[in-house]
């Protein structure tokens, strides 16, 4: 399979190893933990990564529900294969327990070399046997830290890798953490050789998850790609989709149901409850629903930003750009797919496509001024949206010194993402009365824009950004 994109992490890795290689950071060896969503390509870097890193690999894989016996074992068959020892020093070992196991693994590792041992899915090894934690850090400290070792430890259950590091766990202060996040709106933009703002909507649709990415052949309309996706159940963009939410929750769960609730549009906390039922959900049984899926990375809490705190008037959206797309169209794309009717797939995301983009392509928005900002011009620190509890005004972008709660406010702004109007002065003339709204504000607070299709000459706008600047910022 083809590789593309991710250098920074890459480099990332690189710098680590070569830490390795030079003796360590007060100990020869060093551990990292990997995590990211499923279907990101957490393994698929760390496996080119071994590929082109000119030393010795030791790469196990974790299986679901395997006994921990069996587990153990498996790990001694990877060093057996990966030509780090004799495979003849492996045949006779038994282990009894993951403390022996990895007291092995430590002691047949070399001390002259540096050497890279992956454990992939690590939450399954934790699930399956609750020692496995402790021996790690035990071996960890005695044994393992001391060999010339960088050890990758992989997991897709973002809560349960963050918990592995976290002060309470054995394995805290004793790993550097990696995040491994979908491809950049930059990378989906040179993967596909898509100008920018078509590029944008790619991002929009796949997320940037790299197996979705890669079926967009360089250069594919839009209007092409959903076509193919569409009408194969098996495409990467539909049983993609399906296989991330069922990895992290069986079809029948409420956290599920809640999750599918916001993705259809519900935002608010009571419309979330009453969303598709009889009777809402109830207040206790939904706050620990919703903490969850923030806690796992799916679901962002967002409140308005201002300079005069809005606890009460919070929204939330789907965090995970694969199912930002998926959740709105891809579940019921996937049952006409199956039912031999793609067309209605189609047709389905083409009724809604503009109504839908428009608040999809705001987080990235925001995202994308945060990684140009500050600058010379603008002393900002945080950018979000405003909105009242009747949700009008709102408000696109408030860029201010800092979040959640403002002592100033450095600009309000509109986002337009159209396919073929420019930002016109009916536009500023919306966003100027908008802004008179927003407490921390004034008739004196500059105006800025964001539009895919360009401005009209001479507008009264502080800045403007195009979709050739939100891509340029993740370059």
């Amino acid at each position: 399979m083809t590789f593309v994109g991710r250098e920074s992490y890459l480099t990332t890795l690189n710098k680590q190893l070569d830490l390795v290689r030079r003796g360590g950071r007060g100990t020869p060896g060093l551990a990292v933990t990997v995590m990211g969503r499923r279907r990101v390509g957490k393994s698929r870097l760390i496996e080119q990564f071994c590929q082109v890193s000119g030393v010795n690999a030791v790469v196990f894989q974790a299986t679901k529900w395997r006994a921990p016996d069996l587990e153990r074992r498996s790990l001694v068959a990877a060093v057996a294969a990966s030509w780090v020892v004799e495979p003849a020093l492996t045949d006779a070992v038994q282990p009894a327990d993951w403390l022996g196991t990895l007291e092995w693994l430590s002691a047949v590792l070399p001390s002259d070399k540096p050497t890279i041992v992956v454990i992939d899915e690590v939450p399954w090894l934790s699930s399956q046997d609750t020692s496995f934690e402790g021996a790690l850090q035990t071996v960890w400290d005695r044994h393992l830290s001391r060999k010339p070792v960088l050890l990758v430890l992989i997991g897709s259950d973002i809560s349960v890798m963050s918990r592995l590091v976290e002060h309470d766990r054995p394995f805290f202060g004793r790993s550097s953490v990696l995040k491994i996040e979908p491809l950049t709106v930059a990378e989906v933009a040179a993967m596909t050789q898509l100008p920018a703002p078509d590029a944008v909507d790619a991002w929009l649709i796949t997320g940037g998850f790299p197996d979705a990415t890669l079926a967009w052949e360089p250069g594919m309309t839009r209007e092409d790609y959903l076509a193919e996706s569409l009408s194969d159940p098996l495409s990467p963009l539909l049983a993609g989709g399906e296989m991330t939410l069922l990895g992290e929750f069986p079809s029948s769960t409420q956290a599920r149901a809640v999750l599918e609730s916001i993705g259809s549009g519900e935002r608010t906390f009571a419309r979330i409850a009453g969303a598709g039922r009889q009777a809402p959900v109830p207040a206790g049984t939904l706050a620990p629903l919703l903490a969850t899926l923030e806690k796992k990375g799916l679901v962002v809490r967002e409140f308005p930003l201002s300079t005069i705190p809005d606890t009460k008037n919070s929204r939330y959206r789907i965090a995970d750009p694969s199912l930002r797309f998926w959740l709105a169209f891809g579940s019921r794309a996937l049952g006409f797919a199956e039912r031999g009717r793609p067309d209605l797939g189609l047709a389905l995301v083409e009724r809604s496509w503009s109504s839908w983009r428009g608040p999809a392509v705001e987080p990235l928005v925001r995202e994308s001024l945060m990684r140009l900002l500050p600058d010379e011009r603008w002393d900002v620190n945080a950018v979000g949206g405003w909105w009242n509890r009747l949700n009008n005004p709102q408000v696109d972008m408030i860029g201010a010194d800092q979040a959640p709660v403002a002592k100033a406010v450095a600009f309000a702004g509109s986002v337009k993402w159209r396919d073929d109007a420019r930002f016109d002065m009916h536009d500023v003339g919306e966003l100027s009365r908008a802004r008179g709204i927003v407490p921390g504000t004034s008739a004196d607070t500059p105006l800025v824009a964001v539009s895919r299709s360009g401005f009209e000459d001479d507008l009264p706008l502080a800045s403007q950004w195009t979709a050739e600047d939100l891509v340029d910022a993740w370059a």
